[in-house]
């Protein structure tokens, strides 16, 4: 071949080479896909200049070359076996990285390492015409006198490997590795480091993660389990507890229906009762906040529970409920006093309409016990907005301007409810001014969060897959059919 760029064949290959190593180094490594376009063009115009020179990597550089020349092909022809074996294992980074992940690349190391040295064997064998078969033998005597060395390293190192093909954990996974709880941060040759909730890295063998028991908090990834452990007095009769745990469970919106909350009697003594309540959440990140929201919901219930089974003091049942509204703890106690007297408890079964929706309150609603959930009227049904406990308040827009509420409040499970008439509690506005701020600004976060949840719109997953596929030609296969298609082929058979 005649070509003009292949004038001085061994020249231009030296200068190809020299152009890929700037290339390589120059353009951003975000651009792997560019740069392995030019490796694979350098690569094809480098072999074409080899051919070009009277070289072929399956065949020793020939002897009657003088010597300046012969040393330049013989490097040359080394190379090519070298440089192949860096654009196969960067066109095999390109093809396992969308399965793997941008880290944790063990598996393209190993694979790397394996074709470097059947390069460099190749090389030896081709090129430089050694004996391979005594230089096999030799390298796996000395392999072996090697393994025996390094074995626990190796140990690691293959541990690594079966690892990374079986997958127990990944990169960003929390796991639990014996007892070391953490973050997974990186997957190498030899070793996991994690970081632990203490903020300290933890650096796993292999090996051990191999052999020793592994909890992976990050599977199933679609629900992750928030558990509670209280220990309550013995006085408190556990059936009532564990109606007010219930409860507490059911008012946390942030649980998931499926798997069910649950609360049971773990261990009873003489003076204690312990019991444990366990829920579920979509993402562990909420997990502390459910945690939180579940403590605070429980004292709420059990304080309400204990409200209704003091039979000593009938009389401070009211005054108790309305130490649980923020709005009201301002009062003083002659005007609880009297307030108390307008208070008229109700009670509500479970689905029952405590408000509805599109109406003027006529009165303040205080719940006492159980839980109320709020929906909005969408075109394609209810949306359930929030649910409301003990100590929060109902029916707070009658009191701004008269205005109609926007949810309908319905009992969510059975409920308890105090109602004070407007007519008794308009008085009590008038000389207690900040009451009314406060129930306007509990109107104001009510009207923000029920925006917000109006405006978040669900994401729908787009399906990928074999499912999708099969289920797209499916759809196609009855559209090209046609609703004749049958009676067409029966006239053809007649």
């Amino acid at each position: 071949m005649d070509h003009l760029w292949f004038a001085y064949p061994l020249i231009s290959a030296a200068v190809l080479q020299v152009i890929d190593l700037t290339l390589w180094q120059w353009l951003h490594p975000r651009w792997l896909r560019r740069k392995l376009m030019c490796r694979l063009v350098l690569f094809v115009l480098f072999s074409m200049a080899l051919l070009d020179g009277g070289l072929s990597p399956l065949y020793a550089v020939p002897a009657d070359w003088s010597v300046p020349r012969h040393v330049l092909a013989t490097i040359l022809t080394i190379a090519w076996w070298l440089y192949g074996a860096r654009t196969l294992t960067v066109l095999a980074v390109v093809v396992m990285e969308p399965r793997i992940g941008g880290k944790g690349h063990l598996l393209q190391d190993v694979m790397g390492a394996i074709i470097f040295l059947v390069a460099a064997v190749a090389a030896a064998a081709y090129v430089l015409d050694l004996p391979v078969k005594g230089l096999l033998a030799t390298s796996g005597a000395v392999a072996i006198i090697f393994g025996l060395a390094v074995q626990s390293t190796l140990g690691d190192v293959f541990s690594g490997i079966v690892l990374n093909a079986t997958k127990p954990f990944r990169v960003d996974d929390w796991i639990r590795v014996d007892d070391i709880e953490g973050k997974v941060i990186e997957i190498d040759w030899r070793s996991t480091h994690l970081l632990t909730a203490e903020g300290s890295m933890a650096v796993i063998p292999n090996a051990m993660a191999a052999k020793t028991r592994i909890v992976n908090f990050s599977r199933p990834d679609h629900f992750h389990s928030v558990t509670l452990s209280i220990e309550l007095s013995t006085r408190l009769r556990p059936s009532l507890v564990l109606d007010s745990l219930e409860k507490a469970l059911l008012g946390c919106r942030e649980l998931l229906a499926q798997p069910a909350p649950s609360a049971v009697v773990v261990k009873s003594g003489l003076r204690i009762v312990e019991y444990e309540v366990t829920g579920y959440v979509k993402s562990r990140d909420r997990r502390s906040a459910v945690r939180n929201q579940l403590f605070d919901l429980i004292h709420r219930q059990l304080a309400s529970t204990e409200t209704r089974q003091d039979q000593q003091r009938p009389a401070t049942r009211q005054s108790a409920v309305l130490n649980t509204v923020n709005a009201l703890r301002m009062l003083s106690d002659a005007d609880r006093a009297q307030l108390e007297q307008h208070m008229r408890l109700g009670a509500y079964p479970a689905k029952d309409i405590v408000l509805a929706e599109g109406v003027v309150p006529d009165a303040l609603f205080i719940i006492e016990s159980g839980v109320v959930s709020a929906s909005l009227q969408r075109p394609d049904g209810w949306l359930e907005v929030g649910r409301m406990g003990p100590g929060e308040l109902l029916g707070e827009t009658g009191f701004l301007e008269a205005t109609p509420t926007l949810a309908r409040f319905c009992a969510y499970t059975d409920c308890m409810i105090y109602r004070i008439d407007k007519a008794d509690l308009e008085p009590w506005l008038a000389e207690h001014p900040e009451l009314l701020g406060a129930l306007a600004g509990l109107a104001k976060y009510r009207a923000k969060a029920r925006a917000a949840m109006l405006e978040a719109k669900p994401v729908v997953a787009d399906a990928n897959g074999f499912i999708s596929w099969l289920r797209k030609n499916v759809r196609r296969f009855e559209v090209t059919r046609g609703p004749g298609a049958d009676d067409k082929k029966a006239e053809k058979k007649r």
